[in-house]
C-alpha cells in the first residue's frame, strides 16, 4: 500500500478505498457516510475506522483492492458524452472512448457536461483526482467560450470580481476576448456548470465549451476522442501542488 496511517500497516477506510480505485477519497466518504461500505461483514460508517491488508472491504457487492498499477490519462472528450461511470439513459460515455485499451476501473477526475468538449483526465488513483480537483490546489482550467450573442465584456469584468448566481459565488481568474462571439476563461477552480450558469444570468447560452488546459496539460497535439497517458512529471507536478490537502483524510 501506498500509505499507511499507523505502525500497524493499518489505513483509514476511505484511503484504502482511493488505493483500490473507487474514487476520490472525498467521495469515498460520501460512499462510507452513506452506508455503501462493509469491512469483514457489516456495514461501516466512521471515517476513522481502520483496516488492514487481510481486511475484507465490500463496496456495492464487490470486494475491493488496494491497486499498485496507477493510471493516468488525458482524454479529448467530443461533445455529447457523458463523464460519468454510468448512465440509466445508456447514452455514450467518454469511458467508452478508453476501451478496449483499459478494462479496469477507472473514473474521471471533475466532469465536463454532456455538451461540453475538451480535456478531461481519467485515473484509478484517488490521491491523484484530489490533488486535481480540490478547490485549495487552485488548479487553473482554461476553455474557449462561443456564443451567438456578443459577449459583453462587463460581464466578464464582474464575473472576475466575483459574481453570485443562485445564491453560487463564482469567480474568474482571468480572460482574453478573441472576437465579438469568442472569448479564453481561465478559472481557479471550476464548479459544477459554472460558465453555463453565469453566462445564463445575463441571458447568454454558449454554443461551445471547450475545455483546452488543466493545470500545465495542454490539447497540444491530441485530437477529439483520442486520448494519451500523462507523463510523470505531468503528475508529480499535480502533487507538488495539491500537497498537504488530503492529510486530514
Amino acid at each position: 500500500m501506498a500509505e499507511t496511517n499507523g505502525t500497524d500497516g493499518t489505513m483509514r477506510l476511505q484511503v484504502f478505498m482511493a488505493h483500490a480505485g473507487v474514487a476520490s477519497r472525498r467521495k469515498c466518504e460520501e460512499f462510507i457516510q452513506d452506508g455503501l461500505v462493509k469491512v469483514n461483514g457489516r456495514i461501516v460508517t466512521e471515517l476513522g475506522f481502520k483496516v488492514g491488508e487481510d481486511d475484507s472491504v465490500i463496496f456495492r457487492r464487490r470486494r475491493v483492492y488496494p491497486i499498485k498499477n496507477f493510471v493516468y490519462l488525458a482524454l479529448n472528450k467530443p461533445p455529447k458524452f457523458l463523464s460519468t461511470t454510468s448512465d440509466p439513459e445508456r447514452r455514450p460515455l467518454a469511458l467508452d472512448l478508453l476501451r478496449p485499451g483499459f478494462d479496469m476501473r477507472l473514473y474521471p477526475v471533475g466532469r465536463l457536461d454532456f455538451l461540453s468538449s475538451g480535456l478531461i483526465f481519467f485515473t484509478n488513483d484517488g490521491d491523484f483526482a484530489l490533488a486535481v480537483s480540490h478547490p485549495r490546489s487552485e488548479v487553473e482550467k482554461e476553455y474557449l467560450v462561443e456564443t451567438k450573442k456578443d459577449i459583453p465584456e462587463d460581464l466578464l469584468q464582474d464575473y472576475q470580481k466575483g459574481i453570485t448566481v443562485e445564491g453560487e459565488r463564482y469567480r474568474l481568474k482571468s480572460y482574453t476576448i478573441k472576437s465579438p462571439h469568442l472569448v479564453l476563461l481561465v478559472l481557479g477552480e471550476g464548479k459544477n456548470r459554472e460558465i453555463r450558469s453565469v453566462f445564463a444570468s445575463r441571458g447568454l447560452y454558449p454554443k461551445r465549451i471547450h475545455r483546452v488546459r488543466i493545470g500545465s496539460v495542454t490539447l497540444k497535439g491530441l485530437e477529439p476522442g483520442r486520448f494519451r497517458r500523462l507523463s510523470p512529471g505531468e503528475v508529480s507536478a499535480f502533487f507538488k501542488k495539491g500537497k498537504g490537502h488530503g492529510s486530514s483524510n
